[in-house]
């Protein structure tokens, strides 16, 4: 009864926290969307990921799931986590499994308990996520570590062999810094979801070569690791893409607030006829020449730079601050919007759902 509340009630939080108060872009998420939803019945699905933040999992999984899926404690992971991590005393050993999160000791090696009953979940058409690292990365996501033989066990002794499907992200190392006790927002995680990965030519070797089951363990293990090295490489350049496109396009804060200026309805305030003065050509009095300007062309004043002027005669400083603050804001959030269009997974989700009557 408690994981039937806990899961759907956390998952939530966790989908609005990712996509409401951060960021997320996804690539390939309808590889996901069959995974989940057009494997064969009983088909077990493994999914495999990069370690970056202590959070990733359940932050970056609920983020590409829709609530509509949350709500449902049996369609959700398990999930391998430390027992002195997660099960340090009787409360977070409480909380870990009610959340579907298995314990598993560090040193006791591929054949322990933890292990065997992920292998029965699995055995029950279930889904089991694991990073193949093993361990969260120590820099930021900078580099990352080799997957493990466990990941192999798991995958090999299953009694159907799972669908295995492989995702890199990055971003999470901005949410949640090493060292950070409370998660951040604002920030943006970029997500490369995978094809799945098979390993049927690694299971025929086994019976024709007699190769040791520890050997196809590892065979398998490194077939992952790879797949996530190539996903990893794809996730960092499109990271790259993605600031230099955000710093090429960035502008000073002088630039922004005349961008401001430029754009209010002045008239909705009184103040057109002013800055009319300043900008239409038509208001100089009768009979003025041009030859002053000509003559001293340093004195000579933009109409842009005669609307800024008009502003600061008109209004004082806390009040040229207040325009200049709730204009940023808003091109701020409306850039936000727009990108937000993007890969979005709640989005891709309900066309998904739209598109076959669901």
């Amino acid at each position: 009864m408690l994981q039937t509340v806990a899961v759907p009630l956390i998952g939530n939080a966790c989908h609005v926290f990712m996509n409401g108060f951060n960021r997320v872009q996804v690539y390939g998420l309808e590889k996901l969307h069959d995974a989940l939803l057009n494997r064969p019945k009983n088909k077990p699905l493994v999914t495999v990921s990069n370690h970056v933040a202590s959070v990733d999992d359940p932050f970056v999984i609920a983020s590409l799931l829709p609530p509509k899926f949350l709500l449902d404690a049996r369609n959700l992971r398990w999930t391998l986590c430390a027992t002195d991590r997660c099960f340090k005393n009787p409360v977070t050993s409480a909380f870990s499994r009610s959340v579907k999160v298995l314990p598993i000791s560090r040193g006791e090696g591929i054949y322990q308990q933890g292990m065997d009953i992920a292998i029965s979940k699995l055995n029950n058409g279930g889904w089991v996520h694991i990073f193949p690292e093993g361990s969260r990365s120590r820099d930021g996501g900078k580099t990352m570590g080799s997957a493990k033989r466990g990941i192999g066990r798991l995958i090999l002794d299953a009694d159907t062999l799972p669908m295995v499907v492989p995702f890199v992200h990055t971003g999470m190392q901005d949410i949640m810094p090493v060292g950070a006790s409370v998660p951040r927002i604002g920030k943006t995680v970029t997500v490369i979801i995978g094809d799945p990965i098979h390993f049927n030519d690694i299971l025929s070797t086994e019976g024709a070569q007699h190769v040791s089951r520890k050997h196809l363990y590892d065979a398998v293990s490194s077939r992952i690791g790879q797949r996530l090295y190539d996903l990893k490489a794809q996730v960092d350049r499109v990271y790259i893409e993605q600031q230099s496109m955000m710093s090429h396009n960035a502008k000073t804060p002088s630039d922004r607030a005349a961008e401001i200026f430029h754009r209010v309805d002045w008239d909705s305030f009184g103040m057109g006829a002013q800055f009319s003065e300043e900008s239409s050509p038509s208001s100089k009095p009768i009979g003025q020449s041009d030859d002053r300007i000509v003559r001293s062309p340093k004195r000579r004043v933009s109409p842009e730079g005669g609307v800024s002027l008009k502003i600061k005669k008109l209004m004082d400083s806390t009040e040229m601050m207040g325009f200049a603050a709730r204009g940023l804001l808003m091109n701020e959030y409306k850039s936000r919007v727009e990108s937000a269009n993007v890969g979005r997974p709640l989005k891709a989700w309900r066309e998904y759902f739209m598109n076959r009557g669901l």
